[in-house]
């Protein structure tokens, strides 16, 4: 019995070699495979045949051992190591490691949920991201406003070339030197057309039906019902106001009316408390258009600048009574609406009064890309120390209208004029710093953070969240079940997978560009080869012994 049970104790030396053979030849084959993560095989004696169990000490005499014969060895374990692999930066956008635990989570075409280290992604057609073998990368997604959805896994999708966005300008940095030393604003541009009457030869006034202008000492009526009276080209500050009409009968009937118009027009704020008596009025028999205080909000009406269709094609003969007076300064820039639009805007900014306590300047913002027909869009006041520093703007919002334009209606905007200041200067200038809207853009590039965040860059210099990467950290990593495609999924011991964003719950970091490589120690394998093939070869010496002295008690019996 001895001799036999030494053959079988020698098998299962050899069963148990070739076990750790299988383990150290498929390290060795994914020595290069993005991610592996090496096994080793653990051995454990099987049960001994006690021949005695030993005694115990006593007063005459000690104790004995117990006397027990191993019957080989078996394999306990395979066990694998997830300790890190070194990384290698490749430079590529999509492909990406984890420093420290956990696993992408992958999406199978058959909807299971998997899980690996390999990072080796690549975008496909339909600029989803994707694991080498097609599964899809998952991950957060973002809704309209560019906001991470937390908690809802989904495809993570980079649609470059695709996507386009724009973004509506919430907030516009003015700077500049604002002159101390200057003017006080005290009357802004007056301009008086010809002494007009009506048919009753009385002086106007301003509820004089427009059919029944005529110029003072009689003639034809100036007017008539259907008549188009255009605007085009009438300054403010030396700039063109937008163009506009003014139907006779249909926009308006009488001469206040026409006042009326003439200040939406042309720009003119006619808000309580603003400097000088803006706003145009009828004095006399005659028309006077009233501007806003400030050199660069000066008036100007040349002839042929404001013309009927009708019979008289220069109805009103406009001549400056009263010019505009005030140190000021004027910048134009470019806003936008959530379509991505650009809207012009022009700023001035008025020094309005001086106390002891500082000065305080009034800024009047105008738009042509205003949809009604009021293109003044905001004015207030900016007030600074005696030191020349801002001190706040009490009103400091301007509101563009956009009105059947497909683009979110208002436009607000918040001027911030923290980084300008009021001190003694040659001459006022200010120019917008910043402004936070963009125009239309594709998305053309994209970059992960170390939180997984995806940040798509626009072709309009616009970044954006569009997407988050998803980790999986596990109780029990070893115990998770591996299956080809370099995949693992949810085992008996391995715990449920707990998904989180990067740098949450102990799941480890992103980075991107790299990969982490197979933590395969190739020495340690070559080692364990040697010493595991001469156990194989002295695991069948116990055989082939055996066997020898078997075949000698054979011979022993047939003599």
């Amino acid at each position: 019995m001895g001799l036999t049970s030494a053959l079988f104790t020698g098998l299962s030396g050899l069963n148990s070699s070739q076990f750790r053979l299988d383990v150290i030849g498929d390290n060795i084959a994914n020595i290069n495979t993005t991610g592996f993560k090496s096994s080793r095989t653990l051995f454990e004696s099987q049960f001994s045949r006690t021949l005695a169990a030993g005694t115990a000490p006593g007063q005459g005499q000690g104790g004995t051992n117990p006397m027990q014969i191993g019957l080989g060895s078996t394999v306990g374990t395979i066990q694998r190591s997830f300790t890190p692999g070194s990384v290698e930066t490749t430079g590529v956008p999509s492909d990406m490691s984890i420093e420290g635990d956990g696993f992408f989570v992958l999406r199978t075409p058959e909807n299971e949920q998997v899980y690996t280290r390999d990072g080796a992604f690549s975008l496909s057609a339909d600029n989803r991201l994707l694991s080498q073998n097609g599964f899809f990368v998952q991950g957060y997604g973002v809704d309209s406003n560019f906001n991470i959805i937390p908690g809802k896994l989904t495809d993570i999708s980079i649609p470059l070339g695709s996507l386009t966005t724009a973004k509506a300008t919430n907030t516009a940095e003015m700077n500049g030197t604002l002159n101390s030393s200057g003017v006080v604003a005290t009357q802004g541009t007056i301009l008086e057309s010809q002494a007009l009457e009506d048919g009753t030869a009385t002086p106007i006034t301003g509820t004089t039906l427009l059919t029944d202008l005529h110029n003072a000492g009689g003639g034809p009526a100036l007017l008539s019902a259907g008549d188009v009276i255009t605007v085009n080209g009438v300054q403010r500050g030396g700039r063109d106001v937008p163009s506009a009409s003014f139907t006779v009968g249909t926009t308006g009937t009488t001469v206040n009316d026409f006042l009326a118009w003439m200040d939406k027009v042309t720009g003119v704020d006619t808000t309580a408390g603003v400097a000088g008596t803006p706003g145009s009025i009828v004095s006399g028999g005659k028309l006077e258009i009233r501007g806003n205080a400030g050199t660069d909000n000066a008036l100007s009406i040349q002839p042929g600048t404001l013309i009927s269709n009708g019979s008289t094609q220069i109805p009103f003969a406009f001549n400056q009574t009263q010019a505009a007076n005030g140190e000021s300064a004027h910048s134009s820039f470019v806003l936008y609406d959530s379509l991505g639009t650009p809207l012009r805007v022009d700023l001035t900014m008025v020094l309005e009064s001086q106390t002891a306590s500082g000065s305080t300047w009034r800024y009047y913002a105008d738009s042509a890309d205003d949809t009604d027909l009021d293109y003044n869009i905001g004015t207030g006041t900016v007030n600074f120390d005696i030191n020349g520093q801002f001190i706040n703007a009490p009103q400091n919002g301007i509101v563009i209208n956009r009105a059947n334009t497909g683009a979110n209606d208002p436009v607000a905007v918040q001027l911030d004029f923290s980084k300008m200041n009021s001190l003694n200067a040659n001459k006022s200038s200010m120019v917008l710093n910043f402004q936070d809207g963009f125009s239309t853009g594709t998305l053309i590039d994209y970059s992960v953070g170390q939180d997984g965040v995806i940040t798509g860059t626009f072709s309009n210099g616009l970044n954006q969240t569009i997407g988050q990467m998803a980790v999986a950290t596990f109780a029990n990593p070893a115990g998770l079940l591996s299956r080809s495609n370099n995949v693992y999924f949810v085992g008996p011991n391995s715990g449920e997978a707990r998904v989180t964003p990067p740098l949450t719950l102990g799941a480890g970091k992103i980075s991107a560009g790299t990969l982490e490589l197979s933590n395969v120690d190739l020495s340690r394998e070559f080692v364990n080869l040697i010493t595991t093939s001469t156990a194989f070869s002295a695991a069948s010496r116990v055989v082939t012994t055996s066997d020898q002295l078997l075949q000698e008690l054979l011979l022993i019996a047939r003599r």
